[in-house]
């Protein structure tokens, strides 16, 4: 397949449509960037890919490619039907906007987006992402990465989910740390005592010896 696709493009072929369709999601991901940077939005509207077995690249470059393509159905209930097997490259900033969509956005494709955009989620926007699927969220609090999502929330912002979530930060929590000074010096105490009782006398006797000299 990786071959055939090297040929097909070695030739100045497109990848259009209908070269998308052919590949499909079984081999997209054999696609580098380069390619897939030169795929034409457009024809994302009519292909049917899931890059979700892809590097992170490849779903970043995808998700761009794709919103592009459906960019004027933005607004239309479909538009989340479309968007969503590209959603693993979507930003944070996209999916805070998605969450007041009502998108009911199922749990396999919550875990499955990008580590950094879902850390930046608030539990308000978690639920209005997954709406009547959000009870289905406890399942996973064990698992990363909804574990490492629930240790950065408050413990009563999770609470106000009602579904079971535990682990996060408690109110009032502070984490002590003790600050370690090095010692000012390696001399033993008695000998830094002994220096700044002797320095006003040594002092004085230097002053003297500058002005007889």
């Amino acid at each position: 397949a990786s071959a055939a696709i090297i040929r097909y493009l070695g030739l100045g072929n497109a990848l259009n449509a209908t070269a998308l369709n052919a590949i499909g999601t079984r081999y997209v991901c054999l696609l580098n960037a380069t390619d897939l940077e030169a795929i034409d939005p457009s024809s994302l509207r009519l292909a049917s890919l899931n890059p979700s077995a892809c590097s992170q690249e490849a779903k970043n470059i995808l998700y761009q490619k794709a919103k592009k393509a459906f960019s004027d159905q933005h607004r239309l209930p479909a538009y989340y039907e479309l968007i969503s097997p590209y959603l693993g490259g979507a930003p944070a900033v996209d999916l805070k906007a998605l969450s007041k969509d009502n998108v009911n956005m199922n749990v396999t494709t919550f875990v499955a987006l990008r580590r950094d955009s879902l850390m930046l989620l608030t539990p308000r926007e978690v639920q209005g992402l997954l709406g009547m699927n959000l009870p289905e969220l406890a399942q996973w609090q064990n698992w990363a990465p909804v574990r490492d999502w629930i240790l950065l929330q408050k413990q009563s912002e999770l609470d106000k989910l009602h579904v079971g979530l535990t682990g996060g930060t408690q109110e009032g929590y502070i984490n002590l740390v003790t600050p370690k000074f090095p010692a000012p010096s390696s001399a033993p105490l008695g000998t830094i005592a002994m220096a700044l009782h002797l320095l006003p006398a040594l002092l004085l006797s230097f002053l003297m010896v500058s002005s007889l000299s």
